[in-house]
C-alpha cells in the first residue's frame, strides 16, 4: 500500500482567484424605499391635516349663524343672546368694539325687566347694522 492519498494541490493556470466585488445595490434599495416611505407619510399627513381644518368647528361661523336665525320677537332672549354671542366678534376692527358697546347700551333696557316691549325700530336697525357687520 504505498502511496494511495491523491494531491489535490494542482495549480490552475486559466482560472482566476476569487476577487472581492462591492455591491451597493442593497443599500441603494434601502435608501430609495426609506425615501418613498418618507413622502407616503408626508402626504398621509397632509391629508390628514386638511380633512382635520375642512371639519373643525368654528365658533365663528356657530355663533353667526345663531346670530342670523334668532327670532327677535322674543325680546328678552333675543337681547341675551346677541349679547353673549355679538362678543365673539367684537374684537375684529375699533368699529365692531364700538358697535358692539353702542348695542348692548341699548340692549339693556330689554333684559333686566319681567316684562319687555317689542324692540323698537332704532334697535331693530342697530341689529341689523351689527349682522351686517360681521365677516365670518
Amino acid at each position: 500500500m504505498a502511496d494511495t492519498k491523491q494531491h489535490f494541490d494542482i495549480p490552475l493556470h486559466d482560472i482566476k482567484p476569487i476577487v472581492d466585488i462591492q455591491e451597493y445595490s442593497l443599500y441603494f434599495l434601502l435608501g430609495i424605499s426609506f425615501f418613498v416611505l418618507l413622502v407616503v407619510l408626508g402626504i398621509i399627513y397632509l391629508i390628514y391635516k386638511y380633512i382635520k381644518a375642512k371639519n373643525a368647528y368654528n365658533i365663528r361661523v356657530e355663533h353667526f349663524k345663531i346670530i342670523n336665525s334668532l327670532d327677535l320677537s322674543d325680546t328678552k332672549n333675543a337681547a341675551y343672546t346677541i349679547t353673549s354671542l355679538g362678543f365673539t366678534f367684537r374684537g375684529d376692527s375699533e368699529r365692531h368694539s364700538e358697535m358692539y358697546d353702542n348695542l348692548v347700551q341699548r340692549l339693556e333696557s330689554y333684559k333686566y325687566k319681567r316684562e319687555v316691549d317689542e324692540f323698537d325700530s332704532e334697535v331693530m336697525g342697530y341689529i341689523g347694522v351689527y349682522k351686517g357687520m360681521i365677516d365670518v
